[in-house]
């Protein structure tokens, strides 16, 4: 009897096979990464904080000084605690004299007045949920006539800026960020008839930016029905 001769495997179901192997790696990978990334991120911020605030707790109120193991985020809620109990404080009336008296001291130093003054006026504007500091995206032709770029709508004008610009444009300050990195960039002053607000958020619009625009927000259905709406009523007309 002659030997069997093995089943040929055709080119074109290897080309398949592999072809899905492949696809099924990038899958994993797209559900894998965000998570990974998420956690590891999450997880050095986490331990940031505790190598900060752990050394400074009493080892008679700290729970490891009991337990067989380390407690992960011990440091970052009593950070938290801390800072809300320093916000109480500062709120009172006695709170806010001994802030201001520090205040005090502070501008009397040359440098550290200046540094501690910037830094206080940025975390009051950042973190100010009454301001409408980056609360949203708008395009803007930049660096020439016929390139747009995204920007983040910052304030309108003030101080001496805005004095030397009177009479010439009504200017708002905007940001405009950098790809891939969003936290550096330019400070711009635009005249108001020369930006376009865009109805993305500027969570969607820090997103365009990061992906270099390969993540692209659709634009809501809300905003698409109106602006059918308004191009029946002009042909209408």
């Amino acid at each position: 009897m002659s030997p069997e001769i093995p089943p040929v495997i055709e080119p074109k179901r290897r080309n398949r096979f592999a072809t899905r192997l492949r696809n099924y790696f990038l899958t994993g990978l797209v559900i894998a990464g965000p998570i990974g990334i998420t956690l590891w991120l999450t997880w050095t911020f986490i331990h940031w904080v505790d190598s900060w605030v752990k050394p400074i707790l009493p080892v008679a109120y700290s729970p490891e000084t009991y337990l067989p193991f380390t407690v992960p985020g011990l440091g970052l809620i009593v950070a938290a605690v801390m800072l809300t109990l320093l916000g109480f404080l500062a709120a009172n009336f006695l709170g806010r004299s001994l802030l201001s008296f520090g205040e005090s001291l502070v501008n009397r130093m040359p440098l550290v007045r200046n540094l501690y003054s910037g830094l206080k006026q940025i975390f009051e504007t950042v973190l100010d949920e009454r301001g409408n500091s980056f609360k949203k995206a708008a395009l803007i032709e930049y660096p020439r006539k016929g390139l747009w770029a995204v920007v983040f709508i910052a304030t309108d004008t003030k101080g001496e800026i805005a004095r030397r610009l009177e009479g010439k444009a009504e200017t708002v300050a905007v940001f405009l960020p950098t790809t891939p990195n969003p936290t550096s960039g330019f400070l711009l002053f635009v005249p108001k008839d020369e930006i376009i607000e865009l109805h993305m958020s500027v969570e969607e619009a820090a997103k365009l930016i990061i992906s270099a625009g390969l993540i692209n927000p659709d634009l809501p259905d809300i905003v698409a029905q109106q602006t059918g709406n308004k191009v029946l009523e002009t042909s209408a007309v």
